[in-house]
């Protein structure tokens, strides 16, 4: 066990040995951390957490009560085997989340980003892989090897299918159920969610030139307007990234997506 000294432990509090405790870290009471975690420096753990398996945990995070972090997933086919949980810094986990460890099966690793806002009552499966910036909203869930791009903003009580992607600056709206992938700067709604237009108000189009902004607004009506095929938009978005830097967000997307994509 290697706590810093400028650690601060509530009592009540059961650190296992081989538990790292980065400096200026905050545990509140009756939480219990396990051999294997490691917190970074300045995190803020609220009272009745449990963090255990093979966690790393990054800096200045705040986590809020009653969250479990790294525990068994709910694969059936999880034997016990050395799989992890892998957190960034700067992250937001409010009150009572839950973040499973990832399976051999996926990436063996469920993994979060940078500057994350996690809300109340959230889910993360095994194997999710969230990126950075992204808005989880109260009572959400993401089922097994879900991926998240940058800045995805999901709402409130929403439901995300296992292995679905949702690309850069997406947005889908309370009470959503995401059955397909969402491409960037796509916004959705409805269960099973079907796409209700643009993101024009993302950060990364609005700091976009006007060239850039148009050809993200041609090639939405294209693939929504004008119903072009799966095959043709993944060669066009490719076409179109050599020239234009966020087209290659719809690139890289199109590259990974196998559930095709929400019409």
């Amino acid at each position: 066990m290697l706590i810093s000294s400028s650690a601060h432990i509530a009592r009540g509090s059961v650190i296992e040995p081989g538990a790292v405790i980065g400096a200026q870290v905050y545990i509140g009471p009756f939480c219990v951390i396990t051999a294997g975690v490691e917190i970074g420096e300045g995190t803020v753990i609220a009272s009745h957490v449990v963090i255990n398996g093979q966690t790393r945990i990054g800096r200045n995070n705040s986590i809020g009560r009653y969250s479990s972090i790294g525990e068994v997933n709910q694969d059936l086919k999880y034997a016990g085997e050395a799989t992890d949980v892998v957190i960034g810094d700067r992250n937001h986990i409010g009150e009572k989340a839950t973040i499973h460890r990832g399976t051999v099966q996926g990436r063996g690793r469920t993994a979060i980003g940078h500057d994350n806002r996690i809300l109340n009552s959230v889910h993360i499966g095994h194997d999710c892989v969230i990126g950075n910036g992204t808005l989880i909203g109260n009572n959400s869930g993401l089922a097994g090897h879900v991926e998240l791009d940058d800045a995805v903003q999901i709402g409130v009580m929403c439901a995300i299918h296992q292995f679905c992607i949702l690309g850069a600056y997406a947005q889908i709206a309370d009470r959503s159920g995401v059955v397909q992938d969402v491409p960037p700067f796509v916004c959705a709604s409805g269960n099973h969610a079907l796409p209700t237009g643009f993101n024009q108000s993302a950060v990364a189009f609005l700091a976009a030139d006007i060239q850039q902004q148009q050809e993200i607004r041609t090639f939405y009506d294209r693939i929504y307007h004008l119903a072009m095929p799966f095959d043709e938009a993944k060669k066009e978005a490719a076409r179109l990234a050599i020239h234009y830097p966020l087209l290659r967000l719809f690139d890289q997307f199109f590259s990974r997506s196998t559930r095709g994509i929400i019409r």
